[in-house]
């Protein structure tokens, strides 16, 4: 599909509950690939402080008085439903200059991290406001004072500053794990594609899912904003180094201490291993990945291989084939079905490349591609950012400063010989702090002294090798259960991580008290809080089950007819359960000893409520310990307490978390855990449609 006539329209801004545009005419913003005017944009006269009012006040007081379950179904919902409107967006995309192909990662790949985080907390977060964190720690002999972390949302807002290359991923990745801890976002993405975003946020704010101020958004630029920040906000920024170093030395976030996250340049590098010569499947996965990596969305991601670290002895054999990939890729309009790569985002962007390459090119010699020329498909290269794939050569890197300083961001990479792996190692470490580097080889060794030298620079290592070539998903996709973040040059932050990104939204505390106190904050129990044993707790459903119902059962013996037949019975015969003399020489026991899964096993038999009932499954057990030796003779007594309560939403059942305790006949701890299980929200069930 080629790209259509468009009519400019002036982007608005969200905020204060409504969509209200700036003042003049604004900015225009240009088509990256034909070059007409796409879009205006300003945000001349909005209120700016007034937005973070509106934010915290309104916003944050309705999200936080949802669960974590209940904002994560919110964007579920949201997720889902911008699923079915990806063509849109993908349209809209085409005249940021990205392919189809390149706008999915940008596209459903930003609602898939949406998605991921809604799954992610409902499956790995409790339904609850309050978070804990670690264990109760006692603070008294007598248990009558302890201590838990707790987390809860910051009451300010989340600024979220954003580039121009990923204007819907950078987005989604960045609100997400913020709404589900309980904090509003306000989102100012980069003017250049700033029309995507607006288009996203649009569908948002029509679909009335979110609460009102849990998400706003500034389209131009952001005037006196930060001026208005307090040490409850949060800021996080995409962009170049120079720009973050001024935000975060601002005033305001210094003087408030506001937690500020940076993303910014990034010289990342991959390393082709010595093992992985000419005709071996790492060698031709290398080639493509870094094709790949120099071509996707123009070389304009923050991800891309900048630095492309060789065997000195595999060297020309490598830059002839990555020549040779990199000359048949078809350069046009983004909506050309022939086109394998679009333009940049920008001409302003394409002529700035060019100065970094000749920056560059003082200490490297160009081997293929020429800055100033391009050979297109379709459109035209004096109205579009087109520009050809660059590879340079630097001959000596370890005397060398710009192919490690300069960040061409587009579709430009430097190759740069090794002689041996410290070399390599310490070339990667000349970025002075990446996003990722990624290790191509199929030697366990190699793999492990390279990861281990070039860790510590890097927020993410990528290894391909052969065994993972069809599932990998490659050296610059960043996936929302892992960090994404890099240290020095590349910012220090971190985002996502899975559930790690919610906590950076959430202040760590240590609340001190009573337990029977802490339990009332936490909505756990905690050995000394009150308890109740008016009745067996797996006769109760959700409904009438409360924190600290207990059971207290009678005590069983340990025969050694129990442990031998237990022996014979699961093939467990290790010689601490069959040989007295063998386990007396063993220094943990004075003899023969009881299994550890007998324990286990005898206490459900203790516990347990045999009859059909609200408790419908047991799905595991949690930080299962076994303390005290059991000898024959010895006997076992339960107490089983109902530790957590969480609710499943949308479903007939939840999740219940059971303190275990097995004692013997002196009142020592045998085993200490945790006991999942399922049980219906009301007995009996509801009768099924």
């Amino acid at each position: 599909m080629l790209d259509r006539a468009h009519t400019a329209r002036q982007l608005e801004s969200y905020v204060l509950g409504g969509w209200r545009r700036g003042a003049g005419e604004g900015k225009p913003l240009l088509n990256a690939a034909t070059g007409e005017t796409h879009a205006t944009i300003t945000s001349d006269g909005l209120d700016f402080a007034g937005a973070l009012d509106w934010g915290r006040d309104v916003g944050g007081a309705a999200l936080r008085r949802h669960t974590i379950h209940e904002r994560a179904l919110m964007l579920k919902a949201v997720g889902t439903a911008l699923m079915e409107m990806k063509d849109d967006f993908h349209a809209e995309s085409l005249a940021t200059g990205a392919t189809p192909k390149d706008a999915w990662p940008d596209i459903e790949g930003g609602i898939g991290t949406l998605l991921t985080f809604a799954s992610r907390a409902r499956r790995e977060l409790p339904n609850a406001r309050v978070l804990t964190e670690g264990p109760v720690e006692p603070l008294s002999k007598d248990g009558s004072f302890a201590a838990q972390h707790v987390l809860t949302p910051l009451r300010g807002v989340a600024i979220h500053i954003n580039a121009f290359n990923f204007p819907v991923w950078g987005m989604l990745e960045k609100i997400a794990p913020a709404l589900i801890a309980g904090m509003p976002c306000l989102v100012k993405p980069a003017s250049q594609t700033a029309y995507l975003t607006e288009l996203v946020v649009r569908r948002i704010i029509d679909l009335g899912i979110l609460p009102d101020g849990a998400l706003q958004l500034v389209c131009g630029g952001v005037g006196d904003l930060l001026d208005h920040v307090i040490g409850q906000d949060v800021v996080t920024f995409t962009g170049s180094a120079h720009t973050g170093r001024k935000l975060r030395t601002h005033k305001a976030i210094v003087e408030n201490s506001v937690r500020f996250t940076m993303e910014a340049d990034s010289l990342n590098a991959a390393i082709l291993g010595p093992d992985a010569g000419p005709g071996t499947p790492e060698f031709d996965l290398f080639v493509r990945e870094v094709h790949r990596e120099m071509t996707s969305k123009a070389g304009q991601k923050c991800t891309a291989i900048r630095r492309v670290l060789v065997p000195a002895a595999h060297e020309r054999a490598l830059i002839a084939a990555l020549s040779e990939r990199l000359g048949q890729t078809a350069i046009g309009l983004p909506g050309d079905e022939r086109s394998r790569m679009g333009a940049l985002a920008s001409v302003g962007d394409r002529d700035g490349v060019r100065d970094m390459i000749a920056r560059i090119a003082v200490e490297a010699e160009i081997v293929f591609g020429d800055p100033a020329q391009v050979s297109l498909v379709s459109g035209e290269a004096g109205r579009g950012a087109f520009m050809a794939p660059v590879l340079l050569r630097c001959e000596n890197a370890l005397d060398a400063t710009a192919p490690h300083d300069v960040e061409a961001f587009g579709p430009v990479a430097t190759v740069m010989a090794y002689r041996d792996l410290d070399e390599a190692a310490e070339l990667a470490r000349r970025g002075k702090g990446s996003l990722v580097s990624s290790v191509f080889t199929n030697d366990g060794d190699v793999a492990a002294e390279l990861v281990g030298a070039i860790a510590s620079f890097h927020g993410r290592v990528m290894i391909g090798n052969r065994d993972s070539a069809k599932s990998s998903t490659g050296h610059g996709a960043p996936l929302a259960p892992l960090v994404h973040g890099g240290p020095g040059r590349a910012g220090g932050g971190e985002e996502m991580g899975g559930m790690r990104g919610v906590k950076h939204f959430m202040q760590r505390t240590a609340v001190q008290g009573a337990p029977r106190l802490l339990a009332a904050v936490t909505g756990q129990w905690t050995d000394g809080a009150p308890v109740r044993a008016d009745r067996h707790p797996f006769r109760k459903s959700l409904a009438e089950l409360r924190i600290g119902d207990q059971i207290v059962t009678a005590a069983r013996e340990v025969t050694q007819d129990d442990v031998e037949h237990f022996a014979r019975f699961t093939g467990d015969t290790f010689y601490a359960h069959m040989d007295s003399a063998a386990a007396k020489a063993n220094p943990f026991f004075e003899d023969r000893v009881a299994h550890g899964y007998l324990i286990a096993s005898f206490a459900a038999g203790l516990f347990v409520d045999p009859e059909p009932g609200p408790v419908l499954a047991n799905y595991g057990v949690d930080d299962l310990r076994f303390l005290t030796p059991v000898y024959f003779g010895n006997s076992l007594k339960v107490r089983l307490t109902c530790k957590q309560i969480n609710p499943r939403e949308n479903a007939t059942y939840g999740e219940v978390r059971w303190d275990c305790r097995v004692t013997n006949q002196r009142d020592e701890v045998v085993a200490q855990y945790d006991v999942l299980t399922m049980v219906a929200k009301t007995w009996p069930l509801p009768a099924a449609d």
